[in-house]
């Protein structure tokens, strides 16, 4: 499709989500509503995956909903729908209403407040369709696999390469004046291995994802990637139980940062079901710790205009100089606390912090002598202690080197000594994933083993 074929297509979906969202509203104040807000959402796209040489699916999608939320004074229905038919609308609105009338008062409830609302937004380059048809990328994967398995005889096994494209318009409007869409795109491929030694067998992956397809590591780069990870992990072993420096790795640190934005979200808080309670002001990171958000980024991988109150993002920093500066806020939350939002309904928004080191090497000669981790299984995370403890695997570093592989480990700590414990975060952020985070040091934890 040409370029100015698929603008005209656009800007016709983009007039129709529109229509259809005003058409919702306009039902919803025909049946008492005193305000309401109607997201609309189009989904398209598709992925191939193959397995030693094999095509093994190919998954489209072509998705469409619409959600609305009423409110008759202070209380709230809601209801949605993957049919946008008019008589799928008169439902759902009908649905929204009824639930509303007989649903309990509450004071924090409503929009975000009228003066916080705007129908111009910037266009933040989030849309990069990628030419691709389904034969072109089981062409790609297929490539991808062969030159994986091709680079080392010890690579035994595919557990499969798979390619994914697709496109969103998102759009959001409520009775306070509040208006947008966000049209975006993602791609990706990722490959997944089994190595064998003839002493046992290792899985490994690796990935590559963006906005743009351009921005892609290269097929061969993703294979030799995937190879010398899976390679890698052959010959682990287990250690004896003891207390030593972690490095996360930035594959899996954006969790460490995931963590506290749980604990200082508005739901938890006002619920008291956070280790973060009051604890704005306080210093939780060392001094040299600042971590914000920058929503604007252009072609980010979390970058948004609003959040899904249709409340313009900012530039909130959460940490400034280790100290707690402010909390993740919705409307609703901020209500309870007696707070203002923070444009984070829908949570944050390219999560950043600053790191104060090199890369991963850099920060394996710091530490010495110690664990790195590089893979996380569980969800051993307790929000209301902040006891932290949870499966992983990685390697055995000494004298600033890896020495070996190491799995079926545990690793353990409370999220308040993780955080003052930190000493270094690296520069090698990952650029597959929203968070933008390197690797991250850990003064000390304990490593459950034998």
């Amino acid at each position: 499709m040409s370029i100015t074929s698929q603008n005209n297509k656009n800007q016709v979906e983009e007039s129709n989500l529109t229509a259809l969202m005003k058409q919702v509203l306009s039902l919803a104040e025909a049946r008492g509503a005193t305000d309401a807000a109607v997201s609309v959402s189009h989904d398209s796209g598709f992925s191939v995956d193959v397995r030693m040489r094999d095509v093994e699916t190919v998954s489209f999608h072509d998705d469409k909903s619409v959600s609305l939320v009423v409110y008759f004074g202070q209380r709230k229905g809601s209801a949605s729908s993957t049919d946008t038919s008019p008589a799928a609308l008169e439902s759902i609105v009908d649905a929204a209403c009824e639930i509303a009338k007989v649903s309990s008062a509450d004071p924090c409830f409503g929009l975000a407040d009228r003066e916080l609302m705007t129908k111009t937004h910037p266009d933040l380059d989030l849309w990069h369709p990628w030419e691709l048809n389904p034969a072109q990328a089981i062409e790609k994967a297929l490539a991808c696999e062969a030159h994986a398995l091709s680079l080392d005889k010890r690579i035994t096994n595919s557990d499969g390469v798979n390619v994914s494209t697709g496109g969103f318009c998102h759009g959001y409007a409520n009775t306070h004046g509040g208006e947008g869409l966000i049209r975006g795109t993602l791609h990706s491929v990722s490959c997944s291995l089994i190595a064998d030694n003839g002493h046992g067998m290792q899985r490994d992956y690796d990935y590559t994802a963006s906005r743009d397809a351009d921005k892609l590591i290269t097929l061969n780069q993703l294979a030799l990637q995937a190879v010398e990870r899976t390679v890698g992990r052959l010959g682990a072993r287990k250690l004896k139980t003891c207390k030593v420096p972690v490095i996360f790795s930035s594959r899996v640190s954006s969790g460490i940062l995931g963590s506290f934005i749980n604990a200082i979200s508005g739901s938890n808080l006002y619920r008291k079901n956070s280790f973060l309670v009051d604890s704005l002001g306080k210093p939780i990171f060392p001094s040299w710790v600042n971590i914000y958000e920058q929503p604007r980024l252009r072609a980010g991988l979390g970058s948004a205009p609003f959040d899904s109150e249709g409340v313009v993002t900012r530039d909130n920093q959460f940490v400034k100089d280790g100290h707690v500066a402010q909390y993740v806020l919705g409307s609703y939350s901020a209500r309870r606390m007696g707070l203002q939002t923070t444009a984070n309904a829908d949570g944050v928004h390219n999560l950043t912090i600053d790191p104060n080191a090199g890369d991963l090497q850099a920060l394996i000669k710091t530490m010495d002598k110690g664990l790195l981790v590089t893979e996380l299984m569980g969800q051993g995370v307790n929000g209301l202690t902040g006891d932290y403890s949870r499966g992983a695997s990685g390697f055995w570093i000494e004298h600033g080197e890896i020495q070996f592989p190491v799995e079926e480990i545990t690793i353990a700590g409370n999220l308040k000594d993780m955080y003052l414990g930190i000493r270094a975060v690296g520069h090698d952020i990952n650029p597959n994933i929203s968070t933008r985070c390197g690797s991250i040091l850990i003064e000390e934890m304990t490593v459950a083993g034998t």
